[in-house]
């Protein structure tokens, strides 16, 4: 099966999928909002004993306590390790169930279908998985890749533009570290206007190249953490406030950040900085701050999990 299939019907080809795997109870597991919106399109294609579970949205319940009541679930309906786990939904949802997946029984398989941009173009591709922990982003974890990714398009539709915007952020990412035409073509005046599905597949192609080179980030797949370290200490931070910034937000401050240093400690010019930082300002605008959130946030900084010699 491929590791990643990119679908214009997804409930035929996600039919195809399933008669194709042999499995003995299938669990499906969504968000509310994907519950709403996704999650009907695929309802019909979906044995009739099929196990559903939906769980609050939203980064605040990426943590332990809610992967306890989606295991509860998965006890209580005894599912086996032949059973088929599918998540359906963003970055949260396929982060969060994959983990569960892969810790319930010692690992059971599972399908990331995921629904908005950010996880299209990043989070359900790498096999990286994990949760919240302690205020700490994705702080435990593992890595584990899904059976299969189904990435389509038709899900954009249902998402507000605020979370297009937040997953433009990776998509710019990918252009600034592996392809600089890739970078230089994208309609930063108009970014709303797009050929998203063939952006999701380029954007998808250069990360699979990374990661396929280096599964485990020892080295080179750490490129793809640019503004990551930076971004996700103010994300944390801002979480449960009225500040609360979505990933892609967050990671757009950690890449203008990151670019700063890359100035200061590497070879990045002037000019090239400008360009990035044109570039995410035109698109994301200024996000403000308070000195005293600082100290926190370096904090949060130094619990990176790629963090070295530090001392």
């Amino acid at each position: 099966m491929d590791p990643v299939i990119f679908s214009s019907s997804i409930a035929s080809d996600l039919e195809k999928v399933l008669q194709s795997i042999s499995f003995s109870q299938l669990f499906v597991l969504t968000d509310q909002n994907t519950e709403q919106h996704c999650l009907p399109k695929l309802q019909s294609i979906f044995p009739s004993k099929s196990i559903f579970k939906t769980v609050a949205a939203g980064e605040t319940n990426k943590n332990l306590s809610t992967c306890s009541e989606i295991w509860s679930a998965m006890t209580e309906a005894a599912l086996d390790r032949k059973a088929l786990f599918i998540n359906i939904g963003g970055g949260v949802i396929g982060d969060m169930g994959g983990f569960c997946a892969s810790i319930y029984k010692r690992g059971i398989r599972f399908i990331n279908i995921p629904t908005t941009l950010l996880s299209q173009v990043d989070a359900s591709v790498g096999g990286k998985l994990g949760v919240d922990f302690e205020g700490l982003k994705n702080h435990l974890g593992t890595f584990n890749e899904p059976e299969t990714v189904m990435i389509s398009p038709e899900f954009l539709e249902t998402l507000p533009v605020e979370e297009l915007r937040s997953g433009y952020a990776e998509i710019i990412k990918h252009g600034l570290i592996q392809d600089k035409a890739y970078f230089e073509q994208l309609h930063v005046n108009d970014w709303k206007n797009q050929d998203w599905k063939g952006l999701i597949q380029h954007s998808v192609g250069i990360k699979k190249q990374v990661v396929l080179a280096d599964p485990k980030e020892a080295g080179l797949r750490k490129i793809l953490n640019y503004g990551h370290t930076i971004g996700h200490a103010f994300e944390s931070h801002f979480l449960d406030t009225e500040k609360h910034l979505l990933h892609g937000e967050a990671i757009a401050i950690g890449m203008i950040c990151e670019g700063y240093l890359s100035l200061k400690k590497l070879n990045l010019s002037p000019e090239e900085l400008d360009t990035i930082n044109h570039t995410f300002l035109s698109i994301y605008g200024k996000f403000s701050f308070e000195d005293s959130d600082l100290a926190p946030i370096l904090n949060l900084c130094l619990q990176d999990k790629k963090m070295k010699d530090l001392y």
